[in-house]
């Protein structure tokens, strides 16, 4: 999609590219890429930055600041789930150890009860204690660092992005950024130069 983008925008001028960075969901060359129309973000700052450039041109710095700050922006506004998980995580034990100590204060109140009775009345107050490590650590911590890893695994989708599209910005043609942007892939899906050439030559560019 970036490629074909770029390449519009180097080879037809901005002119050509206004009625794809307008309406996204009409361009015949977004339809092609119904995963990356899905995501609402991805597509807005595609043709946002798109639009930027458009206007100002002159000041590549100024468009790449504004980039990265919605991309701060959207990646801390993400994270809001987790921090949430996180924290009920960390109170987690706390109330642990509160409800053990109210169960031994009820012990303590029935300290003229025969052994058995106390032992399982001291052994409903460590239940509480267990309970509240056990979901922290066990549960709710657990929760909170994978969601923090799905929301730290879209965020450096939006940063390939960035890079092809900063990469432009600065003059490079169309095959140059997004071999930047396939640098910036994680290891596991990062494919091969190879693997970029082949998928490029076989995209569709009549729409360009």
């Amino acid at each position: 999609l970036l490629f074909q983008l770029t390449k519009t925008m180097k080879s037809k001028g901005v002119i050509a590219l206004e009625s794809h960075i307008e309406k996204p969901a009409e361009s015949a060359i977004f339809q092609k890429y119904p995963k990356i129309m899905k995501d609402h973000f991805a597509t807005d700052f595609i043709c946002d930055t798109l639009r930027m450039m458009t206007m100002n041109l002159e000041d590549p710095h100024q468009i790449e600041d504004a980039m990265e700050k919605q991309l701060e922006k959207h990646h801390h506004e993400g994270l809001a789930g987790a921090h949430a998980l996180q924290t009920m995580a960390d109170g987690l034990p706390a109330l642990g150890i509160v409800a053990a100590v109210l169960g031994v204060i009820k012990t303590m109140g029935s300290i003229t009860e025969p052994p058995e009775i106390l032992g399982g009345m001291i052994g409903g107050a460590l239940v509480g204690t267990f309970l509240g490590v056990f979901l922290a650590y066990g549960l709710v911590g657990p929760m909170a660092a994978r969601l923090k890893e799905i929301v730290d695994s879209d965020g450096a989708f939006y940063k390939i992005i960035q890079s092809v599209l900063v990469a432009h910005l600065h003059g490079n043609a169309a095959q140059i950024s997004v071999e930047i942007g396939r640098g910036d892939i994680p290891s596991g899906a990062q494919p091969s130069f190879s693997e970029m050439e082949e998928s490029l030559a076989n995209a569709p560019m009549e729409a360009a």
